[in-house]
C-alpha cells in the first residue's frame, strides 16, 4: 500500500492535481481522503484544499 498527498490554495487546483495523477499513473486506488482547512490571517481567510490517494 502507498500513498500520494496533494496541497493546494484553491480547489480547482486540487481537482486538476489528482486528476492528472489518476490519468498518468496505473494505479488500483483503495481510498481517497478529502479535507479543508481555514485559517483567519488579520482580514484574510486562507485556504487549504488537500487530499491523500491511498492505492497499490
Amino acid at each position: 500500500m502507498k500513498v500520494k498527498i496533494f496541497d493546494e490554495e484553491h480547489e480547482s487546483d486540487l481537482e486538476k492535481d489528482v486528476n492528472k495523477y489518476l490519468d498518468e499513473n496505473d494505479i488500483d486506488v483503495i481510498d481517497i481522503k478529502y479535507q479543508v482547512a481555514i485559517s483567519v490571517c488579520g482580514e484574510e481567510q486562507l485556504y487549504c484544499f488537500s487530499a491523500m490517494i491511498i492505492y497499490s
